[in-house]
C-alpha cells in the first residue's frame, strides 16, 4: 500500500515549516520519509539529529532530501552562535519522531544538554512526540512519569504501537504507524477553525447483497469521503466516519463506524445525526436492493436463458436526515451525474435533498469521479453561490468544503 494514499496527500500548507527532531533508534530511518510526504505537502523542513541517531542515518541524507538547515551538535562552529534559538523562532510545529526515553527524560525535565533538547525547550509552537523504544523501557515507572508530565504541558503524543520490537520483544513501545505521525504533524500546522464542532461523514459503497456469493454495488473508492474525515479532523474536528466496505485507513482520532449495506449505512448515521453539526454526505449508495435470493448460492444451471432480479428501494439518507435537521445543523451533499448540464443537476439536487451544499462531478470526466485521487466539481449552496472548481486533489477539495461550510 502506497504512504501516503490519496486521501492524505494534502497541498494546503505552502508556507508552513516544521522542525523535525529525530532520535537514536532503529526507527530513525522512518524521519527519512516523514520529511519527504511533508514536503510533498508545500512544508518547509529543518532537521536536528541528536548524537545517537546519526549512529543510525545521517546529516547528509536528510540534506540530500532537502531539509533545511539540519543543525549538528550544540557548539558546532558551523552553526552560529542562536542555532538552539532557530528552530522555535521559524518553526510553527515541531515533531521529534523518533523519541526515546532519555529525551523525553530531558523534555520532562528541562535539560539543554544537547541541541535538540534545547530546541524543544525553545519552541513555543505545538510540540509533537511519538515514542519508539523497547517495551519494557516504555512501561518503566519513569518513562510514564515523563510521558504524563509532557502531556500536562501540552505536548501531542502519537503513542507507540504494540508488535515486535527489534530486540524480539513484544508489546507497546515500536514506533507507531508513519502515517499517524504523518498527520500528526500537519494537524499541529492547521488551523484549529473547526475545534469544538462534530463532523459525521458518509463515504465508500454500500453492497446490497443477492445471494450468498453476489451483491449490487458501484465503483465507489471512498476517497473523497475519507479526505473530508480527514481535513474536518486536522482542523480540530471530532469526527465520525460511517464507512463502506472497502473504504480506506483513517487516523485512530476519527471514529470509524464500518457498515455494508444501505440501511445499515442508514441506522447508524441516523443514530449519529444528533450528535453532529455537519453532515458530509459523501457515500455511493445503492439507491435499491434486490430482493434476497437467500443463504445459498445462485446456480446459473437453474437459468439457462437468463434471469430477472426484483428491487426495493432504500431509505434516502441525505433528504430524510436533512429533514429532521436542528437548525444549527448543516448538511453536504454530493452528486455524480452524467448529464452535460452540471449546474442544473446540483441545483436540481440541492433543492430536492433540503442540503446546504451540494459538490457535483460528471461521472466519465478524466480525472474525476471514481477511483482517481483527483476530482473536477460544481459547488452549490442554498444562498445561490456557486464556484466551479478544476481539476485539483480531493483532498483540496475536501479542505474548500470545510471552508465553505464554516462560512454558512
Amino acid at each position: 500500500m502506497s504512504y501516503p494514499e490519496a486521501h492524505l496527500r494534502f497541498n494546503s500548507f505552502q508556507g508552513a515549516r516544521l522542525h523535525l527532531g529525530v532520535c537514536g533508534s532503529v526507527a530513525a530511518f522512518r524521519a527519512l520519509d516523514l520529511l519527504r510526504h511533508w514536503q510533498a505537502c508545500g512544508v518547509a523542513v529543518s532537521a536536528t539529529l541528536t548524537p545517537s541517531a546519526r549512529r543510525f542515518v545521517t546529516s547528509l541524507s536528510f540534506e540530500a532530501l532537502g531539509a533545511s538547515p539540519v543543525y549538528g551538535d550544540m557548539y558546532d562552529a558551523h552553526a552560529g552562535p542562536f542555532a538552539h534559538l532557530e528552530a522555535g523562532q521559524i518553526a510553527q510545529a515541531m515533531v521529534i519522531a523518533p523519541v526515546t526515553a532519555s529525551t523525553l527524560a530531558r523534555l520532562a525535565h528541562g535539560l539543554a544538554d544537547e541541541m535538540l533538547a534545547c530546541q524543544a525547550l525553545a519552541h513555543q509552537g505545538t510540540l509533537v512526540l511519538a515514542p519508539a523504544m523497547n517495551p519494557r523501557m516504555w512501561n518503566h515507572p519513569a518513562t510514564q512519569a515523563s510521558v504524563a508530565l509532557l502531556t500536562e504541558r501540552g505536548a501531542c503524543f502519537v503513542m507507540p504501537a504494540n508488535g515486535s520490537v527489534a530486540c524480539g520483544d513484544e508489546g507497546q513501545g515500536k514506533l507507531a504507524d508513519p502515517r499517524e505521525i504523518y498527520l500528526a504533524g500537519l494537524k499541529a500546522l492547521s488551523p484549529q477553525d473547526m475545534a469544538g464542532l462534530c463532523v459525521m461523514v458518509t463515504l465508500g459503497p454500500t453492497r446490497e447483497q443477492w445471494d450468498a456469493a453476489r451483491f449490487w454495488s458501484n465503483p465507489s473508492s471512498g476517497v473523497m469521503g475519507a479526505s473530508c474525515a480527514v481535513a474536518a479532523w486536522l482542523r480540530g474536528a471530532e469526527v465520525d466516519a460511517v464507512c463502506g466496505p472497502g473504504s480506506p485507513w483513517l487516523p485512530a482520532d476519527i471514529r470509524r463506524h464500518n457498515v455494508v449495506g444501505a440501511r445499515q449505512m442508514f441506522d447508524v448515521a441516523q443514530a449519529l445525526w444528533p450528535s453532529a453539526h455537519y453532515g458530509v454526505f459523501t457515500a455511493a449508495v445503492a439507491d435499491f436492493s434486490p430482493e434476497p435470493y437467500g443463504s445459498e448460492k445462485f446456480k446459473k444451471t437453474g437459468a439457462a436463458k437468463g434471469f430477472s432480479l426484483q428491487f426495493t428501494p432504500n431509505p434516502d439518507i441525505l433528504q430524510t436526515l436533512a429533514a429532521r435537521r436542528r437548525p444549527d445543523q448543516k448538511i453536504v451533499g454530493f452528486a455524480a451525474e452524467a448529464s452535460d448540464d452540471l449546474g442544473s443537476a446540483v441545483r436540481r439536487k440541492l433543492r430536492a435533498k433540503g442540503a446546504d451544499l451540494v459538490v457535483g462531478n460528471r461521472i466519465g470526466q478524466e480525472g474525476a469521479g471514481f477511483g482517481v485521487p483527483t476530482n473536477v466539481a460544481l459547488a452549490a449552496d442554498a444562498s445561490g453561490r456557486e464556484e466551479e472548481w478544476p481539476l485539483m486533489l480531493k483532498t483540496e477539495v475536501a479542505w474548500r468544503i470545510c471552508s465553505w461550510l464554516l462560512r454558512l
